[in-house]
């Protein structure tokens, strides 16, 4: 009852897995008998299994590899009593590597079933990357202490600089003052002008993590992109897949690009106030020329007053409840990205030139050994979008005005989480000089990159692309050379374990073979499935003369092979002596 009224029910991936937990620490209080322990070893390998529902990295792979060898063990032991702890590991290890060949086989070709969603089954509390769907002052500031891999974009050709890695994500256009949201107007999707591109185009997949939203983060702007994806109103990637496991994209973006006229729609959701600007930000704007000059000249002179009037660029700003704009420009003058994308758009507005806020994820850091660019929760931003005549939506980012190092030169994750502090990577990073512990972790990001890209990110449209390439492009022929590879693999399997049975004999082994042998020049052979005290008994019927002398050796034989003696060396020698001097043709 405690875990129904813990998890809601007694479906879904916590309340199952945690009956399976309770039912195996139950089970442990009440070791009776061998059933037991088979019955604990089963449940184990069940909770070792469920951990895969929480965690899929490669960390976790290795310690449920493990944990399976150790079970396997503990069988093992149970069964033969014989093997030390050291045995039964070492043989258990063995059997698990020689179901690899099959594992991999099994992974590879065994067609890849899309499970049905059932909502009952669902769990909303996973643990998920991802931007929120509004934007307060602090929001993006707490993502910024956070390491979390959102997504890894790996190019082909050209790898744009920092400047030009915004990551787009949600745009806001509505505000109460403080909070902001995505305009609920989007009919004019129908009505946008098409976006026009020029330069050169950035080509890349983008593997993401398990994410809050069906939001894809592509470098701003996309131009081309996977069937299961569509862009919005804002020209921001939605994905037809679940959101909540990786998922790999092929995407194409220009960093030039214009995207034509305004809707009236556009227009008027981009001027929206929550009130009347106050008296302190119109007089700003007429200093500042808002009312007179052309938007980029206006624009220039808010950038100059960012710069100039000792802003300051921090991730601790002070707490602004009433009025945290007009507070920000004219009090405390700290900030994170948010409160000047959030001044900034408001200046426009008050200027009458449309404006929205733009939120994503700007830089990211370069893997070196994977060749590929890895964004995390640290690199969360916000900037701006300003509608200009003849130039469609452009971006400006006013943190650059008061901190020009965070887009020039990135963020130094791992410095700015352990001081919780901002803190800028150097503009020019030389490899040799880069320290052993960052090299170890941009190897092991590597690795984690190639596993959740070949391995968990293995779907079926995947695998079919994948065994296309080898004629397979049907189930039927899937099915064949399924059959066909396990065949072979069976086979192989079958042919090393036969030879691997004529295994190398041991010391005691082979003196008793010797005794043996010596017994077959008087007719009396061992059976292969005969017991060494069965065939005594027989010696003792057949040759009476000369059962003494062997019973002997099979009482030394006995002892070493199936009694745990202290005294090993010294039977031994007593066995190699007896079957020396046992001669059953001359023995009177």
């Amino acid at each position: 009852m405690l875990l129904v009224y813990m998890h809601s029910g007694i479906f879904g991936r916590d309340a199952g897995t945690m009956i399976f937990i309770t039912a195996l620490g139950l089970k442990l209080l009440e070791i009776k008998s061998q059933r037991d322990l088979y019955l604990i070893s089963y449940l184990a390998f069940i909770v070792a299994a469920s951990q895969f529902l929480y965690l899929q990295n490669i960390a976790m792979a290795i310690y449920i590899l493990f944990v399976c060898i150790s079970l396997l063990a503990t069988l093992l032991s149970i069964n033969g009593a014989s093997l030390k702890n050291s045995q039964s590991i070492k043989k258990s290890a063995i059997i698990l590597m020689q179901a690899i060949p099959l594992m991999i086989v099994l992974f590879i070709f065994f067609p890849r079933i899309e499970a049905p969603r059932w909502s009952f089954l669902d769990d909303n509390n996973q643990a998920r990357s991802g931007l929120s769907d509004s934007l307060e002052p602090g929001s993006i500031s707490k993502l910024s202490l956070s390491g979390e891999v959102v997504f890894r974009a790996k190019f082909t050709g050209k790898i744009p600089p920092n400047q030009e890695r915004y990551w787009r994500g949600p745009v806001f256009s509505y505000t109460d003052g403080k909070r902001w949201t995505a305009s609920k107007n989007t009919y004019y999707k129908r009505f946008l002008d098409t976006v026009k591109f020029s330069g050169d185009a950035y080509q890349y997949s983008i593997l993401m993590e398990p994410q809050i939203k069906n939001w894809v983060y592509a470098l701003d702007m996309p131009a081309k992109y996977s069937s299961a994806l569509h862009k919005n109103a804002v020209h921001q990637l939605i994905t037809h897949k679940p959101f909540n496991k990786p998922a790999e994209y092929i995407i194409s973006s220009y960093a030039n690009y214009n995207t034509g006229y305004i809707t009236k729609t556009e227009y008027k959701d981009n001027l929206q106030m929550p009130a009347p600007p106050a008296k302190r930000i119109k007089q700003l704007v007429k200093k500042l020329g808002g009312f007179q000059q052309t938007p980029e000249q206006y624009i220039n002179k808010v950038f100059q007053h960012f710069h100039n009037e000792n802003f300051q660029y921090t991730l601790m700003p002070p707490l602004l409840k009433d009025k945290p704009i007009e507070r920000f420009l004219f009090e405390s003058k700290a900030g994170f990205c948010g409160h000047y994308a959030s001044a900034f758009t408001i200046l426009m507005r008050v200027a009458g030139i449309p404006a929205r806020i733009v939120t994503g994820y700007q830089g990211g850091s370069y893997n070196t050994n994977g060749k590929f660019i890895e964004v995390r929760s640290a690199n969360a931003h916000a900037w701006a979008e300003v509608w200009i005549e003849g130039k469609g939506w452009v971006r400006f980012d006013p943190t650059t005005a008061v901190a020009p190092e965070r887009v020039n030169s990135g963020v130094n994750i791992e410095q700015q989480i352990s001081q919780q502090t901002i803190s800028f990577a150097p503009i020019q990073l030389d490899s040799q000089s880069m320290s052993l512990l960052k090299s170890i972790r941009q190897l092991w990001s590597s690795a984690d990159y190639s596993w959740q890209r070949w391995i968990i990110n293995y779907s079926r449209s995947n695998q079919m692309n994948l065994l296309s390439g080898f004629g397979i492009d049907t189930l039927k022929k899937l099915f064949y050379y399924f059959l066909g590879v396990v065949v072979f693999i069976s086979l192989i399997t079958a042919l090393l374990v036969l030879r691997s049975s004529k295994r190398k004999l041991t010391a005691e082994q082979k003196l008793y073979a010797q005794a043996c042998e010596k017994l077959a020049k008087l007719q009396i052979i061992k059976a292969p499935s005969e017991g060494e005290n069965d065939f005594l008994n027989r010696v003792k019927q057949t040759a009476p003369q000369i059962a003494e002398p062997f019973q002997l050796i099979t009482q030394y034989y006995v002892q070493i092979r199936y009694q745990n003696t202290q005294n090993t060396e010294r039977v031994l020698q007593q066995l190699k002596q007896a079957v020396k001097q046992f001669n059953p043709i001359t023995h009177p």
